[in-house]
């Protein structure tokens, strides 16, 4: 019989790439224990640790997604192993699990992650105990997350009762086959009844969350139902409710301030994910005039003095600071101004109740608090509803308290997506707008996530310049809101327009020259290399290129590699090339370069559109990508079906790259005389086999 006070142990693996699985995960473990059970928690890429061969406790699985439908790097290991193609069909017959899979509906692979690994255990006789959750980033992951995680406790509980009966069962089975007499039968109580009995229970745990002040103080509800609620200010009923808030995560960090004397570690040591080169940018290239709308950089890094290799079609990343300005004024916030250039020292607090707790594998040990907060902890990012439950025991004022225990509370949960998630607040407008929140710098160690390294597509070919590594980007611009009364330019693309301007000052006179002086900057990269986006390895092979904007940037590499081989290999024969182009107007975004490739030969076909030019003709030209890829609808079918060909997309994934698929899977259904279902049917084979690829961002 099960003992009530025994906390049961579970299993508990997330695989992650940008730690959202890991913070959703821990947010399990720590919530486990006021259930009565206890998660044994590991990285799923920790096999030594533990080994689900033999595993008789329930797993739980947190996955992400990652590129356009990868697993995250921490699984591929794990998910090789599963994939062997020899195991046994009944290789996992024992296993009972969940899974929670995240991943962004905004890409066409959703959660592919988390279903890789579902249908393969599936596959291996692994048995649900909870059914699978998959989260959404698009539109906010904590509407799956959290209500999966509320039902977990008793699908657990559940199944460690189920575990319980089988146990007994087979244990009175024994015993009546070992004694010679058979003992008179005790029955247990209803198997239903105990569940009715665990539902209770939970909900008693569950309500226990509930804010001990049932109802704030009246007079700090003000005349509420004249205004409008805001960031700082709601209206009922949240406003009058009692609140589900999460637990207090345990604090498990602490900060030693040392002299302002040492080194900082150095930036190559900042990533995991491969060989960090540090390059110097030798050209920088505006491509769009003054009043474009969006302004295109090209920027070429000389990797001649590197091991450095890519493809055109390969990604790479950036390694990239906070903005200056933002780190001071975190800084003045904290109390801290004058202590940037002091070296801090961060550890893993003695006596935390944090389980398992360690130094997080971003966080230098011994560095300068200005080095921490520049170059490791992502200040940009959108506090996750734990943070503002941390957040909530900083601050004084009574009012500011209770707004930020509405803001990570259930019944806050839709002001919390409309006045944090959808806006993009980040801890600094947090902090502006409740001034007397006042967090310690463990507290922002503890709860920021790392800063990532924005990735970029190379836009050259090795063969074509070697040598030289290019890449084209848009300066992102995030306007001013009622939360944050500044624009701001991207964390990356904001802080590489700065580093170059003295390069683009040279060239302000020639925009079409690709010219301009050497230049002393550096920045750190490493190779983030693509499995698929690459030409075909047949020339002979006929393509299709689509991208609008900077979308343009892999195929300027695909074109430039084939115009080298074209003069190296006179006798080989070359597949015809289409680009679809589009930008906003002729005379501001249009890549001349593009005219080269059409009058040497290399490109056969170049169609483009512009969509905010006046028409001049009677009959409006089509605007986007998408309607010109449908002017060609027989020739796209002739290369893609008759001639095997490949058809790439690279570009915005919501505006264009959907479009792009809905046009090639209208002309499939007129082409073929196919009906609309069978058409998507054939696009998905060409995904599969890797003939339709895509680069696309959201």
């Amino acid at each position: 019989k099960m003992c009530c006070n025994l906390k049961r142990r579970f299993l508990l693996l997330y695989a992650t790439q940008k730690g959202q699985a890991k913070a959703i995960a821990e947010e399990i473990q720590q919530q486990a224990g006021a259930h009565g059970l206890e998660a044994d928690m590991y990285c799923i890429s920790e096999m030594d640790k533990y080994n689900l061969e033999a595993e008789k406790d329930p797993v739980v699985i947190v996955i992400s997604t990652t590129g356009t439908g990868d697993p995250p790097d921490t699984a591929r290991k794990f998910i090789k192993k599963i994939q062997d193609k020899t195991l046994p069909p009944d290789h996992f017959a024992h296993l009972q699990y969940g899974l929670l899979g995240l991943g962004d509906s905004e890409y066409t692979f959703f959660c592919n992650g988390g279903k890789t690994v579902d249908r393969r255990l599936q596959e291996l006789g692994a048995q649900h105990f909870y059914d699978t959750g998959l989260a959404d980033d698009c539109v906010g992951l904590e509407l799956v997350v959290d209500p999966w995680i509320d039902g977990l406790w008793l699908a657990l509980k559940e199944a460690f009762l189920l575990q319980e009966e089988k146990k007994g069962m087979s244990s009175n089975v024994d015993a009546v086959s070992d004694s010679p007499f058979a003992a008179p039968c005790v029955r247990e109580p209803d198997l239903t009844s105990k569940v009715q009995h665990l539902k209770l229970e939970d909900e008693g745990a569950r309500s226990s969350d509930v804010l001990s002040q049932k109802l704030v103080d009246i007079n700090l509800v003000t005349s509420a139902q004249d205004l409008e609620p805001s960031l700082v200010r709601s209206v009922p009923p949240v406003s009058q409710s009692a609140l589900n808030i999460p637990a207090l995560p345990a604090e498990y960090l602490e900060v030693q301030f040392q002299d302002t004397h040492g080194e900082n570690p150095s930036l190559s040591s900042l990533t995991s994910e491969g060989t960090a080169f540090e390059v110097p940018v030798t050209k920088a290239v505006q491509l769009t005039r003054e009043d474009a709308i969006k302004t295109a950089l090209l920027l070429e890094l000389d990797i001649a003095d590197t091991t450095f290799d890519y493809q055109p079609g390969d990604a790479f990343c950036v390694i990239c600071p906070n903005n200056v300005n933002e780190v001071e004024e975190l800084l003045r916030i904290l109390g801290l101004p004058g202590k940037g250039e002091h070296f801090v020292c961060v550890k893993v607090k003695q006596g935390t109740k944090k389980k398992g707790a360690t130094l997080p594998q971003h966080i230098p040990e011994r560095s300068t608090l200005k080095f921490l907060l520049t170059w490791c902890l992502e200040i940009r990012t959108i506090p996750k509803k734990a943070f503002l439950r941390a957040l909530v025991e900083c601050t004084g004022d009574a009012r500011e308290k209770r707004r930020l225990q509405e803001l990570c509370s259930r019944q806050g949960a839709s002001d919390y997506t409309r006045f944090i998630r959808e806006p993009n607040v980040c801890l600094l407008d947090l902090l502006h707008a409740f001034p007397s929140c006042k967090p310690s710098l463990n507290l922002l160690i503890e709860h920021l996530p790392k800063l990532q390294p924005r990735s970029y597509s190379a836009s050259s070919s090795n063969l074509f310049q070697p040598g030289k590594l290019c890449f084209v980007f848009n300066i992102v611009e995030f306007p001013a809101c009622p939360t944050r009364p500044v624009s701001w330019k991207g964390v990356c693309t904001g802080w590489l327009a700065e580093l170059v301007a003295p390069l683009l000052q040279t060239n302000k006179n020639a925009v079409d020259a690709r010219g301009g002086s050497l230049s002393t900057e550096k920045i750190f990269i490493f190779a983030r290399p693509s499995n698929t986006f690459h030409l075909p390895a047949d020339p002979s092979i006929p393509f299709i290129m689509v991208g609008p904007g900077t979308g343009i940037s892999p195929f300027i590499g695909f074109l430039q590699h084939r115009q080298k081989l074209r003069e190296e290999h006179t006798d080989w024969k070359f597949g015809e090339t289409w680009l679809f182009f589009g930008c906003r107007h002729q005379d501001r975004d249009y890549l001349d370069e593009l005219k080269c490739f059409l009058e040497n030969g290399t490109l056969t076909h170049l169609k483009v559109c512009f969509s905010r030019d006046l028409p001049a003709a009677e009959v409006a030209p089509p605007k986007y990508v998408q309607d010109v890829v449908r002017l060609y609808a027989k020739e796209v079918a002739r290369v893609l079906m008759k001639e095997r060909g490949y058809f790439y997309v690279c570009g915005d994934k919501k505006h264009m790259a959907d479009g792009v698929s809905d046009a090639v899977v209208d002309i499939l259904s007129m082409e073929m005389g196919v009906d609309k279902l069978e058409a998507m049917k054939i696009l998905a084979m060409l995904r599969e086999a890797k003939r339709y690829l895509q680069d696309v961002w959201s």
